[in-house]
């Protein structure tokens, strides 16, 4: 069975994400993918068969579909994943109809939530990567939290964050960080929303004690 979240009205949709996220039984094994774990090979295994671990496996996909590589390959793959015992979970922003016709047909439960046009308000998030880059802790909260009052999800700051830090040990630019810093903040970022869920902590608070740790 194939789930989709979607639209651009964060705060409904991750609600309801969360609340289905935690309505799955425990005897499931849930694995969380993003779009720079992308495995085809693993994502096979996962809908023609089972886990070593338990008879059923959910898997979570975050923001899988930005890249047209990966979300091409997804989109081949949704018949087969329909058909499988095991459940995908999709948790993705605004999506077209090209690729919401190609969920239907999947026979996809949308859960789509999309804002009034006249309430929408895009926030930057390359306003938090931008002060973190120059370990500005105070303008890093408080973008941050600008960023939570208009509803943006945890995978899109966590996201850009990762992609920054990235970028900065690509671009060797070690002014504010060492590389040594930097490898351990991406390999930190990595794994904070799968932890934190995992041991049933608030993903907000989680991060904000991250930051604590790295400035």
């Amino acid at each position: 069975m194939i789930y989709l979240f979607g639209g651009d009205d964060a705060k409904n949709k991750l609600s309801s994400y969360e609340k289905f996220i935690k309505s799955i039984p425990q005897s499931t094994d849930i694995f969380y993918i993003n779009r720079n774990e992308f495995n085809p090979i693993q994502l096979e295994s996962f809908y023609s068969g089972s886990s070593l671990f338990s008879a059923l496996s959910a898997v979570v996909f975050q923001n899988i579909l930005d890249h047209e590589e990966t979300r091409d390959f997804i989109l081949e793959k949704l018949e087969l994943m329909g058909k499988s015992t095991n459940s995908f979970i999709f948790l993705e922003s605004k999506l077209n109809k090209t690729i919401l016709d190609a969920f239907k047909k999947a026979r996809t439960e949308l859960n789509i939530f999309e804002l009034p046009k006249e309430k929408k308000e895009k926030y930057d998030n390359f306003l938090v990567a931008n002060a973190f880059a120059n370990k500005d802790k105070l303008n890093t909260w408080i973008c941050f939290r600008q960023a939570m009052d208009k509803g943006v999800g945890m995978e899109e700051i966590i996201g850009v964050l990762f992609w920054k830090v990235k970028d900065l040990i690509i671009k060797k630019d070690f002014r504010k960080f060492s590389e040594a810093e930097l490898k351990k903040i991406a390999t930190k970022l990595s794994y904070l929303l799968p932890e934190a869920r995992k041991s049933g902590l608030d993903a907000e608070s989680v991060f904000e004690q991250f930051l604590l740790e790295v400035f």
